[in-house]
């Protein structure tokens, strides 16, 4: 395969310094592009990403450490490599434009060996990220399709449940068949959030918002519940307005997220203890949703590192702990502009708010 031209970035005010730095290049045989000021790079950046930012620091206007504060700020920029071309030379200001975030600087006069070598050296940083992204991406990819194509069993698995709850079954095998269907039902609950999950972390999935009354939602995710508490003798409790409200959200998602955390929260409860959900509409807000469990509790070290993937608090006998659930309602939420928070629920046990 035919490797192409690196594309490299030249901010620099003065003209004159692109041609010597093209002339320096000449026989690297990259693809140079400039920018005559810090307005015109960012706009470029907007249509473009080169492999590497060579980036003048002293700039009129914008100059070189405020755009590279900006390319950092932006998500789909951050991994480029920055070099900063510069005729600062004391250890502060050099110091300054690696804390704005740039990954290397060369000082003026340019030398073509010196030159040469920083640019080689942050196009090889440059493609071993483009290489391991390519790698996460098949990966997420080929997850993402075993987890889509677990989908067709499992329905045959639910839709056999669901005729053998229609024949005439003792007692014994009728409960059987309810925990097949409970827990086939849990899977495919994870197996949804799995998909969306991704679909979320790719940016590409678009929240379909309607008005949905509130506390119906949470009566239905907590009736579709009941049963799975019941197996730990556990009791959930719902404290709603008398009177709800409209929130504006995406209905399903929103009941996954709820599902989610009465899920957590039944899992890691005691046995004969209480799940509470609790609504109240502050001022500020669409909503605040709240879900008291009786379990082992969040250490503070964990609060924030919890709603990442595969993060586990403590490892509970007996409980499938994929680290998953939290981490899609933190996406979620997100999606939504909201945000969720844990807390310790005195004397045992955990918070989980939600806000939107």
């Amino acid at each position: 395969m035919i490797e192409r031209p690196a594309s490299i970035l030249v901010v620099d005010d003065e003209p004159s310094n692109f041609d010597v730095i093209e002339m320096l290049l000449f026989n690297d045989g990259h693809s140079l592009h400039y920018a005559a000021s810090g307005a015109e790079a960012l706009h470029y950046l907007e249509q473009a990403q080169p492999d590497v930012i060579l980036l003048d620091a002293m700039m009129p206007g914008l100059n070189g450490i405020d755009v590279c504060h900006q390319i950092r700020e932006t998500l789909h920029l951050q991994h480029i490599p920055i070099i900063f071309v510069t005729a600062l030379n004391s250890k502060e200001d050099l110091a300054r434009c690696l804390q704005a975030g740039g990954d290397d600087f060369i000082s003026k006069p340019l030398n073509r060996v010196e030159l040469q070598a920083r640019v080689r050296s942050m196009l090889r940083i440059k493609r071993q990220y483009d290489a391991l992204e390519a790698t996460l991406e098949l990966r997420e990819d080929m997850s993402n399709m075993v987890v889509h194509d677990l989908r067709n069993p499992l329905s045959s698995i639910l839709l056999a449940c669901n005729l053998l709850q229609l024949a005439d079954l003792q007692e014994s095998q009728r409960k059987r068949v309810e925990r097949i269907m409970i827990a086939g039902q849990q899977l495919q609950s994870m197996i949804d959030s799995l998909l969306m999950m991704a679909k979320l972390e790719a940016g590409k999935f678009v929240l379909n918002r309607t008005e949905v009354d509130l506390n119906s939602l949470v009566m239905a995710a907590i009736a579709d519940f009941e049963e799975i508490a019941a197996q730990k003798r556990i009791t959930l409790v719902s404290c709603l307005p008398a009177l709800g409200q409209q929130i504006w959200v995406d209905a399903i998602v929103f009941r996954r997220v709820l599902d989610n955390l009465l899920s957590n929260a039944i899992k890691f409860s005691l046995v004969g203890t209480e799940v509470k959900l609790e609504v109240d509409y502050p001022p500020d807000r669409q909503a605040r949703i709240r879900v008291f469990d009786h379990g082992p509790g969040v250490s503070v070290e964990l609060h924030q590192r919890i709603f990442e993937k595969y993060e586990v608090a403590q490892l509970i006998k007996g409980a499938a702990q994929m680290g998953l659930g939290l981490a899609f309602v933190k996406q979620a939420i997100a999606a939504h502009q909201g945000n969720i928070l844990v807390a310790k629920n005195t004397p045992r046990g955990s918070i989980f708010t939600v806000e939107i």
